[in-house]
C-alpha cells in the first residue's frame, strides 16, 4: 500500500494538463488507503448494478415504444405496465436447458458470450456520469475510472467484442453460424475504421485522451460542444458507424438473414443466448454514454443554484437526459427504417464513411495548424473525391453489365490474342 500510495502522490503533466498517475482522480490525492479502496469497490458495484438495471429498463422501454409506434399494446401482463416482463424472460432463460453441440469446441463455445458482454461493462467504466462529490471527507468523481488513455480503452474494448462474435460462430461446429460470424466480423471491422477516425478528430480538438478532460474541454457553453466545433459531420459518421458495429437496425443483418438461420448465435440457448441479448442492449446504453461524452459535453450543463446541493446531483441529471435522447433515437430508428442489403451496408462503410471521415480529419488538422491551409486541403480533397466518385461509377456500370449480360461481359473481358502470320494466310 505504501508503494501504491507514493505512486499516487507523484504527478507528471499530460497534454490536457492532467497528471498521469493515479492522482488524476481527486480520491487518490492523499494516497491509497483502505478507505479509498472501499470507495472504489463501491463505485464498481454501483456502476455494475445501475448498468444492469438500465438494461432491464431499456428492453422494456424498447418493447413499449415500438408497440406504441405500431399501434400495439406491448408487455402489459407481468407487473404494472409490464415492467417485470424482462425480469420474467430472464428467469425463464436462466432455467431453460443449456445445449452444447457435439461438434463444438466446448471451452470457446462457453467463453464467447463473455467476450461480448465484458467489453460493454468495461467501456461504461470510463464514462463520466456526473461531477465531483465529497462524502465523509473524501472527494471523488462519479466515474469508475479515469485513465489518461480512456478513449483508447473504449476503442480497444469495442474491438474485443468482435472476437466474441467470431469465436461464437466458429466454436459452434456448424456451417451456418460460421458464415454468420464471418459476415458479422466483416461488418464490425469495416465500420471500426470510420469510427476511429472520428474519435481521432475529437482527440485532436480536445488535446487529451482522458474522457474527463474531453468533457471539461466542452464545459464553458453548449457552443463549445464537439458536435458543433467539429461541424456535425464527425458526429453523424460516429452514429452510423457505432450503429453498424452494434448490429442495430437498419444494420442488424447478423441475426436477420434467413439463409444464416439466425446468425452466429444459432446454436446458443438458455443463459448463454441471454448474455448475447444482454450485451446488445448494454452496448446501446454504453455507446450512447460515449457519444454524449465525446460530442455533447457529458454531464455538463446549466445548474440551478437556487436548489440546495444541485451542483452535486444535477450533472447526473443532465447526463441521463442526454443519454435518454439517444436511446429514444435508436428505438425510433428500429421501428421506422427497413434493413439494408449486405452489399449496401459494405458500400456505405468503405465507399462513403471512410473517405468522408478521413477527409474531414484532414480538414480539422489543417484548421488547427493554420486556418488558410484548410482551403488548400479542401480543394485537393474535392479533386480527389471527383476521381474517386468517377471510379465508383465506372465500376458500378461494369458490374451492372456483367449482371445483365453475362455472356457479352465475359467476351468483353476476355483478351483475344493477335492472329499469327500463318493464321492470317489460312
Amino acid at each position: 500500500m505504501s508503494v501504491l500510495g507514493s505512486f499516487a502522490g507523484s504527478s507528471s503533466t499530460l497534454v490536457g494538463g492532467l497528471p498521469s498517475s493515479l492522482a488524476v482522480d481527486p480520491l487518490f490525492s492523499r494516497g491509497v488507503h483502505w478507505q479509498e479502496v472501499v470507495i472504489v469497490i463501491i463505485r464498481v458495484l454501483v456502476a455494475f448494478g445501475v448498468l444492469l438495471g438500465s438494461v432491464v429498463m431499456m428492453i422494456w422501454f424498447e418493447r413499449k415504444l415500438i408497440s406504441d409506434m405500431q399501434s400495439r399494446i406491448g408487455p402489459n401482463r407481468a407487473g404494472p405496465w409490464g415492467l417485470l416482463q424482462t425480469l420474467a424472460d430472464g428467469i425463464k432463460l436462466f432455467f431453460k436447458e443449456d445445449l452444447v453441440p457435439n461438434r463444438s469446441d466446448r471451452f470457446v463455445f462457453k467463453l464467447a458470450p463473455y467476450l461480448t458482454l465484458v467489453p460493454a461493462l468495461l467501456i461504461f467504466s470510463v464514462v463520466p456520469v456526473g461531477g465531483v462529490v465529497t462524502v465523509a471527507g473524501h472527494t471523488f468523481e462519479l466515474q469508475v475510472a479515469d485513465p489518461p488513455m480512456g478513449i483508447l480503452v473504449v476503442l480497444a474494448m469495442s474491438s474485443i467484442s468482435v472476437y466474441g462474435v467470431m469465436l461464437a460462430g466458429w466454436a459452434s461446429g456448424s456451417k451456418y453460424p460460421l458464415i454468420g460470424s464471418v459476415r458479422a466480423s466483416a461488418q464490425m471491422i469495416s465500420y471500426e475504421a470510420a469510427l476511429g477516425l472520428t474519435v481521432i478528430a475529437v482527440v485532436i480538438v480536445s488535446g487529451s485522451l482522458s474522457t474527463r478532460a474531453i468533457v471539461a474541454h466542452q464545459a464553458p457553453a453548449f457552443w463549445d460542444w464537439n458536435v458543433l466545433r467539429l461541424g456535425v459531420v464527425p458526429f453523424l459518421i460516429f452514429v452510423v458507424a457505432i450503429t453498424a458495429e452494434m448490429n442495430r437496425p437498419p444494420f442488424d443483418l447478423v441475426e436477420a438473414e434467413s439463409e444464416l438461420v439466425g446468425g452466429f448465435n444459432t446454436e446458443y440457448s438458455s443463459i448463454r443466448f441471454a448474455l448475447f441479448y444482454l450485451a446488445e442492449f448494454m452496448g446501446v446504453i454504453t455507446m450512447s454514454g460515449v457519444m454524449v461524452t465525446l460530442f455533447f459535453g457529458g454531464p455538463d450543463g446549466p445548474i440551478p443554484r437556487f436548489i440546495p446541493t444541485s451542483d452535486l446531483w444535477f450533472p447526473s441529471v443532465w447526463f441521463l437526459a442526454k443519454v435518454f435522447v439517444f436511446l429514444f433515437f435508436y428505438v425510433w430508428v428500429r421501428a421506422a427504417l427497413p434493413r439494408l442489403r449486405y452489399d449496401q451496408l459494405m458500400d456505405v462503410g468503405w465507399k462513403a464513411l471512410i473517405p468522408l471521415s478521413l477527409a474531414w480529419l484532414l480538414d480539422v488538422g489543417a484548421v488547427i495548424v493554420w486556418g488558410w491551409w484548410a482551403l488548400v486541403v479542401i480543394a485537393v480533397e474535392i479533386a480527389l473525391g471527383g476521381v474517386l466518385w468517377r471510379a465508383f461509377v465506372v465500376g458500378s456500370r461494369r458490374s451492372e453489365v456483367a449482371a445483365i449480360y453475362p455472356p457479352i461481359a465475359s467476351r468483353m473481358l476476355t483478351v483475344v490474342p493477335e492472329p499469327t502470320a500463318e493464321e492470317e494466310q489460312e
